[in-house]
């Protein structure tokens, strides 16, 4: 079954930039990955410091894979002090029949 989830945060104010700089690069990586079917990234509208990532895997072990990558830590470490959150807010989210 796909693992799909919605990751939300908010870039500090004048951090915009360099948020959108971080997530470019790492979503390069992540759409490589094998399991990977989805990984858009979008700012909201009316707040532009706000960050929105819709991600899909082909399943559980795509997904734990995509947690154990060797760039995942580095970009979350770089983008930990530019973002108002402690982390990413992570959704899980079921399909619906």
């Amino acid at each position: 079954m796909k693992k799909t989830l919605f990751a939300e945060f908010t870039a500090r104010e004048g951090a915009e930039a360099d948020v959108a700089g971080l997530l470019g690069e790492y979503a390069q990586k992540v759409r490589e990955e094998d399991g990977n079917l989805a990984f858009d990234v979008y700012t909201k509208a009316s707040d532009p410091r706000a960050f929105w990532i819709f991600e899909v895997y082909r399943d559980e072990d795509a997904f734990q894979a995509h947690l154990k990558a060797p760039y995942g830590a580095p970009f979350n470490a770089a983008l930990a002090p530019l973002i108002e959150e402690d982390a990413s807010v992570l959704t899980f989210l079921d399909a619906m029949p």
